[in-house]
């Protein structure tokens, strides 16, 4: 459910491995899945890859097991579409960024949701054009059954950790992205170039301190912020643009809100004080509003 990035490189993964897959995304999707498949470009080779593609959710109905991968402001709205289809043995999944989407999409489903960590560098070069730069494992929450799950996934070169801890798992994950996505976005610079910027690092260390707090303010177990991990995605994942910058570049909504915005609000509910969050959550809604003006700006004025 969300054939974007993440859903179409999972969804190859498992259709390469000899499964059924069926992709549910847009129409423009639908038919680039019906006309050229679905494209996989990864380790320098590319593979079509033959999928179901539909924007119909009620053909889901028959799954033995649901990802979902919408965009996180999508997550209510999309769990509705779904809800009438899924069986009740079917597990569903929640491949999403931010560290609510289980429990948001849990309320709407009426059932447990099993939140899951993705630790995947991809994006889409088209319609149904995913590439992979890096990484596809997966930290998921146990549940019954999982262990057939687990094996689904590695057969199919997906690697998988159970855990009990996913929830600070995830939020590891959130840190990461709130020091990465905003400041790619807002300088629409990769990785590897960013951290190089003066003070960048630093940045990203009161970001991830700010993020600890509100963590530990929830009640989650969150070690000391060390940097040293997060620095190393921008050598890992040096050419890798955020989500975020992604998103910005086709004018399509950020996730921004549910990223350095979670931290606000939680902070703010808090009294937990979030500025470097909120300067980089503030900038990214001022760059979604689109360019500006075409003509020159005159000189003069403050």
């Amino acid at each position: 459910m969300g054939a974007g990035a993440v859903g179409c490189y999972y969804g190859a993964a498992l259709a390469r491995a000899g499964h059924e897959v069926t992709l549910a995304g847009r129409q423009k999707f639908v038919d680039a899945v019906q006309t050229e498949g679905l494209v996989l470009e990864s380790g320098g080779s590319i593979t079509r890859v033959r999928v179901r593609a539909t924007t119909d959710p009620t053909t889901l109905s028959r799954s033995d097991l649901i990802l979902f991968c919408v965009k996180a402001a999508d997550t209510e709205a999309a769990g509705r579409q779904l809800v009438a289809h899924v069986g009740a043995d079917c597990p569903v999944l929640s491949l999403q960024n931010g560290v609510d989407n289980a429990e948001r999409l849990a309320a709407v489903l009426d059932r447990a949701v099993v939140p899951v960590a993705v630790y995947v560098a991809v994006d889409m070069a088209g319609p149904a054009h995913v590439r992979h730069w890096g990484r596809g494992d997966l930290v998921m929450g146990r549940f019954a059954g999982c262990e057939a799950v687990v094996q689904t996934f590695e057969a199919a070169g997906i690697e998988v950790t159970v855990s009990d801890q996913v929830l600070p798992a995830l939020w590891q994950k959130l840190i990461t992205n709130c020091a990465y996505n905003a400041l790619s976005a807002i300088t629409q610079l990769p990785y590897g170039r960013l951290i190089q910027v003066p003070d960048v690092p630093q940045v990203m260390a009161d970001v991830a301190r700010e993020c600890v707090a509100v963590g530990r303010g929830l009640g989650i177990a969150l070690p000391e912020v060390d940097m040293e991990p997060i620095l190393q995605i921008a050598t890992s994942m040096a050419h890798q643009y955020s989500s975020t910058a992604q998103d910005l570049v086709r004018h399509k909504p950020t996730e921004i809100n549910y990223l350095n915005g979670y931290i606000v609000r939680q902070g703010v509910l808090l009294g937990i004080p979030t500025p470097a969050n909120r300067v980089l959550l503030t900038l990214v809604h001022a760059l979604e509003q689109g360019p500006g003006p075409a003509a020159p700006i005159q000189s003069g004025g403050l």
